[in-house]
C-alpha cells in the first residue's frame, strides 16, 4: 500500500518510463517511501490496469500521458473517478501540456501539471499529503535545472541517490539507480545528458523545450559508470541535439569508448549537419555496431524547411552522411515526413531518392501529426492542412497530396518498413529500383517510384493487408514482382532472394525459387543467423 502512485502505460513493455523515474527520483526520501511506481503497456486492459492500482489503496495517482497512451489514459482516469472519487487523480506528460482546456481527461482529473513535473508533483503531493487542496488545477511547472558543473559528487552510488533531497533552486536528482536489474536485463534504458533543444522545427514538441540545460558532466558520467558496473551495455540517450555542445558530446564519447567491451551499444540522435573534425576522429575509434545515429532529415525540400522553420546545410549534410557510411561502423537512421506543408509526392520523391543515395542502413518514412502545442497549425487554412481528431492526430489530406494519396504513403511506410528496414532483404532490396529493360522509364527506376509501384502492387497481391505477412509469403511476392513487373532475370533474382531468406536462418527453399536455382546455388546459401538491424536493439 502506497498513498502516491506513479503509473503510466508505456508503448511495449520493454520501454521503461524514464519520466517517471524522474518524478520518483526527486520525491525525497519522506515522500519516495510512501511512494510506488508501476508500469503497463498499451496492450493490457484498462480494467485490468485499474485493478491493479487499486490494490495499493493510493491517495494520489500521477499519470504520465503521452501520444500513444492518451485514449487508453482516458478510460482508466474515468473509471477510477467513478470507482474511487475520493483518489486524486494528478496528470503530466506531453500530451496534457497544452490544450487542457480541450481535453476531456484534464476535465476529469483532479490536478493538471504542464511541462517539466519533475519538482511540481513533489510540491503538490506534499501539499495534498499535509491536508491541504491547492484551488489552481492546472498547475505550470517552473523550467527545472540540473545544477553547476562540478557541483555533483565524484561517485555516487545507488544508496546515496536513493536518499538525496531535490537540490537547491530546482536542481533535479538523477533517477539512474531506479532501473532495476530486471530492467537493465530486459528493456531499454533511456538516459539524457541535456534537455531543450535550439530549434524551431514547427512538427517538433522540442521546438517549445528552451533553453538547453546541461546535465554537470561529471554528475552524468558518474551515473553511467554505475549502471555499467550494474552491467548495462545499451544506453539510449533522448538528447534532442546530441551533437550540440562539442565539449559535452567529446566527453561522452570519451567515457565510453574508454569502457568499450563486446555488446555495448549507444543510440544518439543528432544534427546532421554537424560533425566537427573532433568528433569525426572518436566516431571512427568505435567497433562497427557500437553506435547508432538518428539523423533527423525530415525533407530535403529548401521552401518546406523554410515554411516550417527549420535550418539544415544540405551541403554539410551530404557530406556528413556520406563520410559515416563510408569511414566508420556507425548504423544510421534518418527521418523522414509526409505531409509537411506544401510539399507533394513528387517532391517528397526526389528528396527519398537524394537519401537512398547516401545510403543509411534505414530511412524511416513518417506521417506528419499534429503534436499538441506545435505552430505547425498556423499552415492549416493556407495549405489545407487536415489532421485526425484522435491520437496520434495523423495528417489525413493536404492541398497537395489527396486522402487517397495520403492512404498510399501509408502503405508505402509499413511495406518499406517490412522490406527495407527490417534488415530481412539486404541485397533483395536493390534490385526493387534495378532497371529491367531499357524501354522502362527513367523515373521508374528512381528508388521513390520503383518502391511505390511495389507497395500499390503488394497491396492488391497480399488482399489488402500491411500486417500479418509471413515471411515466406513477402519471400515470394518480391520474387514475382521483380520478375513478373520489373522484369529482372529470374535466376539472378532466384538466386538473390534465397540468398537473404537463407541469412535469416530458413533451411528450406521455397519452390518458386527452387526451380531456377541450379544445385550447386542451393548448396552454396547457408544460413548464417538472423541480420536484425541495429534498431531492433533499442
Amino acid at each position: 500500500m502506497s498513498d502516491i502512485l506513479l503509473t503510466t502505460l508505456n508503448a511495449k513493455y520493454i520501454h521503461a518510463a524514464f519520466g517517471l523515474r524522474y518524478l520518483m527520483a526527486n520525491l525525497g526520501p519522506a515522500l519516495a517511501s510512501r511512494a510506488t511506481l508501476l508500469e503497463f503497456d498499451i496492450n493490457q486492459r484498462v480494467v485490468d490496469v485499474l485493478e491493479r492500482i487499486l490494490e495499493e489503496s493510493p491517495k494520489i495517482v500521477g499519470i504520465g500521458v503521452y501520444i500513444w497512451n492518451a485514449e487508453p489514459v482516458e478510460k482508466l482516469v474515468a473509471m477510477l473517478k467513478r470507482v474511487r472519487p475520493e483518489v486524486v487523480v494528478v496528470l503530466g506528460g506531453p500530451e496534457v501540456s497544452y490544450e487542457t482546456d480541450e481535453q476531456t481527461m484534464c476535465a476529469l482529473a483532479d490536478y493538471v501539471i504542464t511541462g517539466e513535473a519533475d519538482l511540481a508533483f513533489t510540491d503538490l503531493c506534499g501539499k495534498l499529503l499535509a491536508g491541504e487542496r491547492p484551488l489552481v488545477r492546472v498547475i505550470g511547472a517552473g523550467l527545472p535545472e540540473f545544477g553547476k558543473e562540478g557541483s555533483g559528487p565524484a561517485k555516487t552510488s545507488a544508496l546515496s541517490l536513493l536518499n538525496r533531497e531535490p537540490g537547491p533552486q530546482n536542481s533535479l536528482a538523477l533517477p539512474y539507480h531506479l532501473y532495476t536489474d530486471a530492467d537493465l536485463a530486459h528493456r531499454v534504458i533511456y538516459v539524457e545528458a541535456s534537455r531543450g533543444c535550439p530549434f524551431k522545427c514547427e512538427f517538433c514538441l522540442s521546438s517549445l523545450d528552451v533553453p538547453v540545460r546541461n546535465v554537470p558532466t561529471d554528475q552524468f558520467l558518474s551515473a553511467m559508470q554505475d549502471l555499467l558496473d550494474r552491467g548495462c551495455r545499451q544506453f539510449k540517450f533522448v538528447d534532442r541535439t546530441f551533437n550540440l555542445n562539442l565539449g559535452i558530446s567529446l566527453a561522452i564519447l570519451r567515457f565510453f569508448l574508454d569502457r568499450q567491451t563486446p555488446g555495448l551499444f549507444l543510440h544518439f540522435e543528432m544534427i546532421p549537419d554537424r560533425l566537427p573534425e573532433a568528433l569525426r576522429e572518436l566516431i571512427q575509434k568505435f567497433p562497427a555496431g557500437a553506435l547508432q545515429f538518428e539523423v533527423g532529415i525530415q525533407t530535403l525540400n529548401e521552401d518546406v524547411e523554410k515554411r516550417i522553420s527549420r535550418r539544415q546545410d544540405h551541403s554539410r549534410m551530404t557530406d556528413n552522411l556520406r563520410w559515416l557510411r563510408t569511414q566508420t561502423g556507425v548504423h544510421v537512421h534518418a527521418d523522414l515526413i509526409v505531409g509537411l506543408p506544401g510539399e507533394n509526392l513528387a517532391s517528397f520523391g526526389r528528396g527519398f531518392d537524394e537519401l537512398i543515395a547516401l545510403d543509411p542502413q534505414e530511412i524511416q518514412v513518417g506521417m506528419l501529426k499534429r503534436l499538441r502545442g506545435t505552430p505547425i497549425v498556423r499552415h492549416d487554412t493556407e495549405w489545407g492542412m487536415v489532421y485526425s481528431p484522435h491520437p496520434p492526430y495523423e495528417i489525413l489530406r493536404t492541398n497537395h497530396v489527396d486522402f487517397d494519396e495520403m492512404q498510399r504513403m501509408r502503405r508505402f511506410s509499413r511495406y518499406w518498413d517490412l522490406i527495407a528496414n527490417s534488415g530481412n532483404f539486404v541485397e533483395t532490396v536493390p534490385l526493387i529500383w534495378e532497371p529491367g529493360r531499357a524501354e522502362i522509364p527513367v523515373q521508374e527506376a528512381s528508388p521513390f517510384a520503383s518502391f511505390l509501384k511495389l507497395s500499390d502492387w503488394l497491396h492488391a497481391r497480399a488482399g489488402k493487408r500491411t500486417h500479418g505477412i509471413a515471411l515466406p509469403d513477402l519471400t515470394l511476392f518480391l520474387f514475382e514482382f521483380l520478375t513478373q513487373h520489373q522484369h529482372l532475370d529470374a535466376r539472378h533474382v532466384a538466386t538473390t532472394v534465397q540468398s537473404d531468406y537463407a541469412r535469416l536462418g530458413r533451411r528450406d527453399v521455397p519452390d518458386a525459387l527452387r526451380v531456377w536455382l541450379a544445385n550447386r546455388d542451393i548448396a552454396t546459401v547457408k544460413p548464417t543467423g538472423p541480420a536484425r538491424q541495429a534498431r531492433h536493439r533499442v
